[in-house]
């Protein structure tokens, strides 16, 4: 399938290239050359500007938006719309909130452009181990759409099939889902995020907890020098609490087990804050979500050995960097 593609920095870059080896047709473009050329040399069609990009599309045209939330990704989609037809698809896989998705489909739709939002999940490991996809859209859009989420996607791996999953083509198996109607698929990745936070801070507490048992403060008896690295490496092996992150953690703690080469100043992108207003709006209680992301406010305040765990784990999976200091 050929489809154009704007942004290529950690993310988009990527997906482009995943799509480029799975035999999809790319036109690519970038605000900043010396990215697009890079992207270029890997075999892509180079488009020095929306115009041009549309204009080397067939029909129906596909266009995906991967852009920073906000006014990056509002302009562009605009932009596009006023180069676009009936018929044609504009895809926002970046990390927008759910409402602005809602309105910008409805607007589209006046002028019979269809809109689909993909909470994409995989951060600078995609390209390799593939994406996890939660996709907003029509059903026959999504279906039209389907060769380019099956080749995004981490396929079945070695994971075992969930007890009562019989379907032939299960694409949630694959890696991705038909969430719903435009929003839906930044809805469920929005949560997600809200998730992330409390599991990155769940492990973060408590490996500051072991880290301070040495502490002089403590009776002499009761002090243990804990190898964190070596913790962290056997929890990977058979606990209940093994996961991805805790794979990221023990790579981190293997190579600078006092976490030297971070602040503790944690980010947050967004989506945390997102998923809280929609705890309150919805009347659901969030506080292990809502601590967690008070934490990451905290941390730009504190140097904890947690917060730089935080720290070397968001680098981890996503090539995120601290803050500057206030």
């Amino acid at each position: 399938m050929q489809l154009g593609i704007i942004g290529l920095g950690r993310m988009g870059g990527n997906i482009a290239r995943r799509l480029m080896r799975g035999g999809h047709d790319v036109v690519a473009h970038d605000r900043d050359q010396s990215i697009a050329s890079a992207l270029i040399e890997d075999g892509a069609t180079p488009a020095d500007s929306l115009a041009t990009l549309v204009d080397q599309l067939e029909t129906p045209r596909v266009v995906w938006v991967m852009l920073p939330a906000g006014a990056p990704t509002e302009e562009t989609v605009n932009a596009l719309a006023e180069r676009m037809d009936a018929g044609d698809i504009i895809i926002d896989g970046g990390n927008t909130f759910y409402k602005d998705d809602i309105r910008r489909a409805k607007a589209l739709a006046l002028t019979g452009i269809h809109y689909v939002d993909v909470g994409t999940s995989g951060g600078v490991w995609g390209l390799e181990r593939g994406y996890c996809m939660m996709v907003g859209a029509e059903q026959e859009i999504f279906a039209h759409l389907d060769p380019l989420f099956d080749t995004l996607a981490p396929g079945h791996g070695n994971l075992e099939r969930t007890h009562g999953r019989n379907a032939p083509h299960d694409s949630a198996e694959r890696g991705y889902i038909h969430a719903g109607p435009v929003g839906a698929g930044h809805y469920v990745k929005m949560v997600h995020n809200g998730i992330e936070y409390g599991l990155m801070q769940a492990y973060a507490e408590g490996f500051e907890l072991m880290q301070s048992k040495s502490s002089p403060e403590l009776p002499e008896d009761e002090r243990f020098d804990l190898n964190l690295a070596d913790v962290a490496e056997v929890w990977r092996r058979g606990s209940v609490v093994s996961s991805w992150l805790l794979d990221l953690t023990a790579q981190a703690l293997t190579g600078d087990p006092k976490l030297d080469h971070y602040s503790g100043a944690v980010a947050d992108s967004g989506e945390g804050r997102w998923t809280i207003d929609a705890a309150v709006e919805q009347g659901v209680s969030a506080p292990v979500l809502a601590n967690a992301l008070f934490a990451r406010f905290n941390s730009r305040k504190d140097n904890t050995y947690a917060n730089r765990l935080l720290s070397a784990m968001r680098f981890g999976f996503g090539g995120h960097v601290e803050p500057p200091s206030q």
